[in-house]
């Protein structure tokens, strides 16, 4: 990536979410796309979760990883449809503290050649909540690919500048960086 600076690498503690009323962990395959994509860019993987499509327990999750000093970042796939149970993003969005307006409208542009104009459908979204970046996708495996390859390695690597969100994540990750960038 030519985009990337002479700066070290941060790995970020990621958490990843399903909602699903139907899969398991064990037939997750959009879920299990994120944790490849995370664990093969470097960063760590400290939680994984699945829960129905209900906005409580959405935002149950969603609220005590937020809390979590050891969270950084949320990846949620799944319920960002139309349909009557897709509610994640009425469960995410009072949850935020400032919204990524561009992230769903991004998302879609670059999985309209894979996907078409369904693409149209989803209501991808992503904010900041207590120094946590929260980015909602499509229930897909595809989705998620494109997602991750096309937005979120990049902004989610502490090399890439100069706009990331990795300055923006708690505390820690700053630290980590001015404390990497000082012995370099």
């Amino acid at each position: 990536m030519a985009h990337l600076k002479q700066r070290n690498f941060v790995p970020l503690n990621i958490a990843v979410l399903t909602i699903s009323d139907t899969r398991t962990l064990d037939t997750d395959t959009s879920g299990q796309t994120l944790v490849d994509r995370l664990q093969g860019a470097g960063h760590v993987l400290v939680d994984r979760g699945l829960v129905i499509d209900d906005i409580y327990q959405i935002r149950a999750q969603v609220s005590l990883w937020i809390a979590d000093p050891d969270v950084q970042v949320v990846l949620m796939t799944g319920g960002t449809g139309f349909t009557v149970r897709d509610n994640t993003p009425q469960a995410v969005l009072p949850l935020l503290d400032k919204q990524v307006d561009g992230f769903g409208e991004l998302f879609r542009q670059v999985s309209l050649a894979e996907i078409g104009t369904s693409t149209l459908q989803s209501r991808a979204l992503a904010g900041l909540s207590n120094g946590v970046l929260v980015c909602c996708m499509p229930g897909s495996p595809g989705a998620c690919r494109t997602a991750w390859d096309q937005i979120l390695v990049g902004q989610l690597d502490s090399r890439t500048g100069p706009c990331n969100f990795v300055p923006h994540l708690k505390p820690q990750v700053e630290q980590i960086l001015q404390a990497c960038e000082a012995r370099s």
